[in-house]
């Protein structure tokens, strides 16, 4: 039996239906605007009963919409014996660290060898079907070649609870990134660049929107005004690199988790992240500035170096607040050996 998800359009809706809902659905409802858009054509959106089947029905703030949300499908996923490190299982939970390179679920040209695939053999039923899609126990998402931390749901109970969390942006998320340049509060051009603050403590604080490029669908992009969706990323100098100074490491903490939120933000901010093809760029660095050896293992360095380094969160089912650390994963590790 579907179940009924009732959803109030915010102030400055989009015209359309499709983008309007893809705005305003709650994160806890894990529903994708693929999925989003299968419901709109299948007549399961509704404005005071009456369905609504054309995406580009237009919509106004106040109203409420109903969406019939079916109960989640069976997955044809394969389940696949691949190594996971695991940190944390309970009857409700697991914690994992991903490693880089790895998807975290089947799409269209990653069809095995993800971490759902991997899941699948290692705990089989007993992962949450939230969603309605081929993701099982799927709260959150890390890209395919960042590493680090996840949590996993194997209750509905905690799915939702999870969920809820990160909708609340209550979840701790802190992630360590290798940039160009130095982000540091005193520079001027900092505090000139659009949607860029200074807190206390040596913060800085990227406010924006976030939506797909205009014309490179592939792509993530800043938008202000009220455009795309709200993001709030937080980033601290913990170390520098080189003589002059060229490259840091730096700590980014998620309030909100958008489609390549801090790869966005960084490279917003005059700082792309090493080894990022799709934001940061190669950027020319001078191999005087940088100790021997450290020249060609950044040039060479083939994935985002961004890393999820910690993860805590209320257990969904017990209460229990959970944090959980990761060290960098060898890539990035042997890559900041080089540098000092």
């Amino acid at each position: 039996m579907s179940e009924i998800l009732s959803v109030t359009i915010a102030a400055d809706p989009p015209r359309r239906l499709d983008k309007a809902l893809a705005r305003d659905v709650p994160e806890a409802a894990a529903l994708s605007r693929t999925r989003l858009a299968r419901l709109i054509a299948d007549g399961a959106v509704s404005r005071k009963g009456i369905a609504l089947t054309d995406p580009k029905a237009k919509v106004a703030e106040g109203e409420v919409l109903d969406i019939a949300v079916p109960p989640a499908e069976d997955y044809d996923v394969v389940a696949q014996d691949i190594p996971l490190e695991v940190l944390w299982e309970d009857k409700d939970l697991i914690v994992v660290n991903k490693r880089p390179g790895m998807v975290v679920h089947p799409a269209p040209g990653s069809r095995d060898g993800t971490l759902v695939n991997a899941l699948l053999h290692h705990f089989g039923g007993e992962l949450s079907g939230v969603g309605g899609e081929k993701r099982p126990g799927i709260v959150h998402r890390i890209d395919k070649d960042t590493s680090g931390l996840l949590v996993i749901a194997k209750s509905d109970r905690a799915h939702h609870g999870l969920a809820a969390q990160f909708e609340k942006h209550t979840v701790r998320r802190a992630y360590k990134a290798l940039v160009y340049g130095v982000p540091d509060v005193g520079d001027p051009r900092l505090r000139g660049v659009r949607g860029v603050a200074v807190e206390k403590g040596g913060v800085i604080r990227i406010t924006s929107g976030l939506a797909r490029h205009k014309t490179d669908r592939q792509r993530q992009a800043v938008f202000f005004d009220g455009q795309g969706r709200h993001a709030i990323t937080r980033a601290k100098l913990l170390d520098t690199y080189g003589e002059p100074e060229v490259l840091s490491l730096v700590e980014c903490r998620l309030e909100t988790g958008r489609t390549h939120q801090i790869r966005v933000h960084m490279a917003h901010a005059g700082h792309g992240l090493v080894g990022d093809q799709t934001y940061g760029g190669r950027r020319k660095l001078s191999q005087k500035a940088l100790p021997a050896g450290a020249y060609p293992a950044i040039t060479n360095f083939e994935r985002q170096a961004l890393h999820a380094a910690e993860l805590g969160f209320d257990h969904p089912v017990t209460g229990e607040y959970l944090l959980f650390e990761a060290e960098l994963p060898d890539d990035m590790a042997h890559l900041l050996s080089a540098l000092q």
